[in-house]
């Protein structure tokens, strides 16, 4: 995105009470898929409503000290951390190893902790070593932005099967967001800045009027129940409940292996999240330095999140998106959204609030806002030759296979062998196997393997791949010009 149609930069520091409501639209923008992980994984443990509860402040607090850290001393651009899904593949083979071990949902926490704690060390090392960044150079516009394109693409389950349950309300969502956003924009600065929050405000008030006049049953799946504000607590005041609360982590090597493969994952996801919001911020794109700051950082975020009883978190692609629809890129609005996930991690009662946004709310959010990451993704595989048959080929394969090979693995395909026919996964190891399945269920990182195989075997002149840019090929003048005035971040 060109700096001049920026409307705050990285460094711009927006009047407070603007910057809180702006603020405000980044933790509603991630709430709902932050909430939905513990709300999925929560039951599937077996646990109570109260250690749910916990469950879910303890991923509040943890998104939020992870976020600080990543926009203050890793990447330093305004990306929200929240809970990833990469890790759900690896989670939930330790849940269904713990149900057939009998163990309780606390149990099955300690091990999952233990899981993302090695993991944690081990991406903090990959990180500040600086191996990520000096691979950038392997990785080309080619392999980038189908991997962009996928981080979008691969959410689609989240968008209209969620606004679906009810689309009435998802879709008066949709509606606004691209009125705002697209039509009043144009006329009017409020619009231009607040387009989320307008519509979620609007479309909630809707819902909690339609809910209190009994229009909207409890069942209902815009229902907002505001009793469960009533319900919750005010403050998480015992120690026990923030720090360790599911008891001390253990760890077992095949849970390990899983969790690695997650972060695999989550690195690749991440590296083109900091293409796409470094771009969408009018910075460029990001340095070697840069992304590996991020790197090491987000295992910071995830080692503390091992500590205080949340799930392994990652860069939040739906925000990057609100960046770009916002034109809004100060990282200092996402310092203030993290204090606010912060306070939602220990006052109960704001999470209980924030948790009634009904489910087609969400949906329609993510309908608007998802497609926005996989067009910044075409606008990086156009920096590379389109007209090179070497570059539609890779890119296309690497596209594809990014969204076919995870429909191999989600066990759709099993009807489809004839009897006695053996699985590609059957005859491996059950360590490897599961490995093996944790990376091919992830989109991102399927497109990648492929995407760098292919980009860095079939030969390519610099240019054809689109590394005409010096900092690309010469990551060492990147570091030194990262002060600069083009590219201070």
């Amino acid at each position: 995105m060109p700096a001049h149609s920026i409307i705050y930069a990285l460094d711009d520091r927006p009047p407070l009470g603007r910057a809180l409501v702006l603020a405000l639209q980044h933790m509603l923008t991630m709430f709902g898929a932050t909430v939905a992980v513990p709300l999925l994984l929560g039951p599937s443990m077996g646990m109570s409503q109260v250690q749910i509860g916990v469950l879910i402040s303890s991923v509040m607090l943890c998104s939020g000290l992870a976020t600080f850290i990543q926009t203050t001393f890793g990447s330093r651009l305004p990306i929200v951390q929240g809970v990833s899904f990469s890790f759900l593949a690896a989670f939930f083979a330790i849940i269904a190893a713990g149900q057939e071990q009998g163990w309780d949902g606390a149990t099955m926490m300690q091990y999952i902790a233990g899981s993302i704690i090695v993991g944690a060390l081990i991406e903090i090392v990959v990180g500040f070593s600086g191996l990520v960044g000096r691979l950038r150079r392997a990785l080309s516009p080619v392999v980038v932005g189908p991997v962009i394109m996928l981080i979008g693409l691969a959410l689609f389950k989240h968008g209209a099967p969620k606004a679906g349950t009810c689309w009435s309300i998802g879709g008066l969502t949709i509606l606004l967001v691209i009125v705002f956003s697209l039509l009043l924009a144009r006329r009017w600065r409020f619009f231009r800045i607040f387009p989320i929050l307008s519509a979620v405000l609007i479309v909630c008030t809707l819902c909690g009027v339609l809910s209190v006049t009994g229009v909207l049953s409890p069942e209902h799946p815009a229902h907002m129940n505001l009793g469960a504000v009533k319900a919750g607590p005010w403050v998480r005041a015992n120690p026990a409940d923030v720090v360790l609360p599911w008891g001390a982590p253990k760890f077992a090597l095949g849970f390990i292996i899983a969790a690695l493969a997650g972060y695999l994952a989550s690195v690749v996801e991440s590296f083109g999240d900091y293409h796409a919001c470094s771009y969408m911020a009018g910075a460029g794109d990001p340095t070697p330095r840069q992304i590996s700051r991020g790197i090491g950082c987000e295992g910071i975020g995830c080692l503390l999140t091992g500590l205080l009883g949340g799930f392994s978190s990652t860069s939040y692609s739906e925000n990057i998106g609100l960046v770009g629809l916002t034109r809004v890129a100060s990282r200092y609005v996402v310092q203030l959204a993290a204090g606010m996930l912060i306070l939602l991690g220990i006052f109960g009662k704001f999470g209980a609030f924030a948790a009634t946004i009904p489910g087609p709310v969400v949906g329609g959010l993510y309908c608007a806002l998802f497609g926005l990451i996989a067009a910044v993704g075409i606008q990086q595989l156009a920096k590379a030759d389109l007209s090179s048959d070497r570059n539609l080929f890779i890119a296309g394969f690497s596209l594809f296979m990014g969204l076919s090979v995870p429909a191999y693995f989600d066990g759709s395909v099993a009807a489809m062998y004839p009897p006695g026919a053996e699985p590609l996964l059957d005859s491996l190891p059950g360590v490897l196997a599961d490995a093996i399945k944790a990376i091919g269920e992830t989109g991102m990182a399927v497109a990648a393997v492929i995407g760098v195989v292919l980009d860095n075997v079939i030969p390519g002149t610099p240019a054809e791949r689109g590394l005409k840019v010096p900092s690309l090929l010469v990551p060492e003048a990147a570091d030194a010009g990262e002060g600069g005035p083009e590219r201070q971040v």
